[in-house]
């Protein structure tokens, strides 16, 4: 595999897969022409260069720098064009950053809620006095959250203040140290990774079972620490749950300080996707993104892949994005996030956020707060799955397809009437779906 195709690869993991297969998967890497310094890609047509230069242009060059150890200029254009035109119309170039850390990442274009107020408060603390408050930072989280925003954001203000930043992945420094091991020059292994003021390393739960590796990076964890230099890791869970990993390395891990970040809550979603509109020009009414916050799980790359995918259709289509229009587009989407969603976790959820059991939703009892619990799970298992009417009747024991038809119609008119019980359902909806 060539390296265009290995970084398409990579950028495969850190978009939707929706937006890969629309734009990214089309474009083919000019391995003739291509230099260490200059990397070309080409599209079939215009719109895919000019997505991607608006979009991953920056990406798909750091990406290259992270692969090649190389700085490189990537170039974007169309099949079959002449060298004027490429030049006068439709080149799309990125000049490669100064480091491995992304520029767009910033603390001030990170939205900040109640599931990452912690993790935001202790990376912020850090970038202000660097080696000196909770050393190491250890942030954890699951896909998408915003672990490696707030990394890059302290390391891109480290670096403007003329610190010596390293960026790496547990993958990367792993392929670093297995490269020196080779050429026997593992004295510039230790100086680059030992020397610097600061190290942000992704995904350390991929040092799990690699016992050369935990031994290197042990010594340069105590190197770095001894030395007053600021470490900040990132992992999808806490230090005390990844398996395979030394003990020493463990305890070293939790020195510091250990901040979770969990998946957004409601109101914190809204305000994501009301700020990546603004960023890409992109409008829509209250009810469409309240619409959007509700549905979707926490993922935040998927509310940016959705965004992306509205506008492209609502361009390419000359319709205007309301409310019916939206819920079409991503009918797909919702249908195959939610292939695994049951309603038993439905019930769940409801049961616990209303403090009764599982088991009195799905009984036969009468108290108007069973009463209350049954019809919210109804209403949100008919719009969340697949289930018929006569499927959820008997899953909730009522009578029939007639008894749960009503039963919609009663929360229905609810959510018509009272705006205070629209917000319960739309809460209760995002729970649920970020469960899933």
């Amino acid at each position: 595999m060539n390296i265009g195709k290995e970084v398409l690869e990579a950028l495969k993991d850190e978009i939707t897969e929706i937006e890969y297969k629309r734009y990214i998967q089309h474009l083919t890497y000019d391995t003739k022409k291509s230099t260490s310094d200059l990397a070309i890609f080409y599209a079939p047509n215009a719109l895919v260069v000019n997505w991607i230069k608006n979009k991953y242009s920056a990406k798909i060059a750091h990406l290259f720098e992270i692969k090649s150890g190389n700085k490189v200029t990537v170039r974007i254009t169309l099949k079959n064009t002449t060298q004027e035109k490429q030049k006068t119309k439709i080149k799309a170039e990125v000049k490669p950053n100064s480091s491995l850390l992304n520029p767009s990442y910033s603390f001030d274009n990170f939205m900040v809620g109640g599931s990452n107020q912690f993790a935001y408060a202790a990376v912020k603390s850090v970038s202000e006095n660097a080696g000196k408050v909770y050393n190491p930072l250890f942030i954890y989280g699951g896909v998408g959250l915003g672990k490696t925003h707030l990394m890059q954001a302290a390391g891109n203000v480290f670096q403007n203040e003329g610190k010596v930043v390293i960026y790496t992945t547990v993958e990367q420094f792993l392929n670093d140290f297995i490269r020196h091991v080779r050429n026997k020059t593992m004295e510039r292994f230790q100086e680059k990774y030992r020397k610097c003021d600061v190290l942000l390393i992704d995904d350390i739960q991929f040092l799990s079972n690699k016992e050369g590796i935990q031994e290197e990076f042990f010594h340069t964890f105590e190197a770095l620490k001894g030395a007053g230099k600021q470490i900040i890791l990132t992992a999808d869970k806490h230090p005390k749950k990844i398996g395979g990993l030394e003990a020493r390395l463990q305890s070293r891990f939790e020195w510091g300080l250990v901040a979770d970040i969990q998946p957004p809550e409601l109101e914190t979603k809204i305000a994501i996707i009301k700020k990546k509109c603004e960023i890409n020009k992109i409008k829509l009414d209250e009810e469409i993104v309240n619409y959007i916050a509700t549905v979707i799980d926490s993922n935040v790359r998927e509310i940016e892949g959705i965004l992306s995918k509205l506008h492209a259709y609502s361009q390419l289509m000359h319709v205007d994005i309301d409310l019916e229009f939206t819920k079409n587009v991503l009918k797909d989407q919702l249908k195959e996030n939610r292939q695994n969603l049951t309603m038993d976790t439905i019930t769940e959820v409801v049961a616990k956020d209303l403090n009764i059991k599982p088991s009195e939703i799905k009984s036969k009892g009468r108290s108007k707060n069973i009463v209350y619990a049954r019809r919210i799970a109804i209403y949100i298992s008919r719009e969340l799955t697949q289930h018929t009417m006569p499927q959820l009747a008997q899953y909730f024991g009522m009578k029939d397809h007639t008894a749960i038809s009503h039963t919609i119609k009663k929360i229905n008119d609810l959510i018509k009437d009272d705006e205070d019980f629209k917000t319960k359902i739309d809460e209760l909806t995002n729970k649920i779906t970020s469960a899933s």
